[in-house]
């Protein structure tokens, strides 16, 4: 499955945006009210913390739809690494449009920036090694896309994006479906050329999976034993992705078995915003 690109994303962009200022501005800033409205002012965003950039193109948008007098000059780019008290980018325009956009924007920048800076993290884990790190759905509900994109940024990739655009057949559809072989036989005549992947717990359900032809077989909390004899079993058949109880110290155990993916759902759902603040000057 592709990895998303910030071109494929523009509108979504501007949804995310338009949602979170009608959250955070509502009818009006009534604070900003208090600056006399023709007063310009500059404004400089720094990091405190070690981070990998991602959300440039968020902030810019915020900035464009509250008041495109403001100008946004960036001094670092998505998937840039950066150090404490880093400038990141420079504000310049109406103060109170500065200071109106400024909860919005950071709250793009440093969620994603999180995003991006853990999925670094641990593919430093791993960069010797061929695997891919993978992310999951345990995304923010309306953040998805921007979260996924932001795993990119951050050296992992991009699972499937939501239930339409691949099967995943689990324990529970399994169950419902009759068995493996049923399963992966109904998916490809549902949707022939979508990715078909299924759940297995075990080498025998592992070897029934193959013989039904799954494309991707998740490796559900399988022992690293298990795991290298089905890489040995799977010969390049189908590819293999680890997944369940994944920690930083099973992380490059589980990647030297052979595996292709592993995925992690913590990439996602547990993350640090990074620190940013903003220095205003008149």
């Amino acid at each position: 499955m592709p990895n998303l690109r910030l071109a494929d994303l523009t509108a979504e962009i501007e949804a995310n945006v338009r949602r979170a200022l009608l959250e955070d501005v509502g009818s009006g800033d009534i604070t900003a009210q208090l600056i006399p409205a023709e007063r310009l002012a500059k404004a400089t965003i720094i990091t405190r913390d070690d981070a990998v950039i991602c959300g440039t193109a968020w902030v810019d948008a915020v900035f464009r739809q509250l008041d495109p007098r403001v100008a946004v000059h960036w001094q670092v780019i998505d998937g840039e690494r950066v150090k404490p008290n880093q400038p990141l980018f420079h504000l310049e325009g109406p103060a109170r449009s500065l200071l109106t956009g400024e909860r919005s924007a950071l709250n793009f920048l440093q969620l994603l920036s999180g995003v991006a800076t853990r999925a670094q993290y641990l593919a430093d884990f791993v960069g010797q090694t061929e695997v891919k790190l993978l992310d999951t759905r345990k995304t923010l509900p309306g953040l998805r896309l921007a979260q996924k994109y932001a795993v990119t940024c951050g050296g992992c990739h991009n699972h499937r994006i939501g239930l339409y655009d691949a099967f995943l057949i689990k324990e529970n559809h399994i169950a419902a479906s009759g068995g493996i072989t049923e399963a992966v036989a109904a998916a490809h005549k549902i949707a022939p050329g979508k990715p078909v992947e299924i759940e297995v717990e075990s080498l025998q359900e592992l070897k029934e999976a193959l013989d039904a032809g799954a494309d991707i077989i998740m490796l559900d909390e399988l022992s690293l034993d298990d795991m290298r004899e089905a890489v040995r079993l799977n010969g390049g058949k189908a590819k293999l992705e680890a997944s369940g109880g994944i920690n930083e110290s099973t992380l490059l155990p589980i990647a030297e078995t052979g595996v292709d993916y592993i995925s992690i759902g913590a990439m996602t759902k547990d993350v640090k915003a990074v620190d940013l603040s903003m220095r205003l000057s008149l």
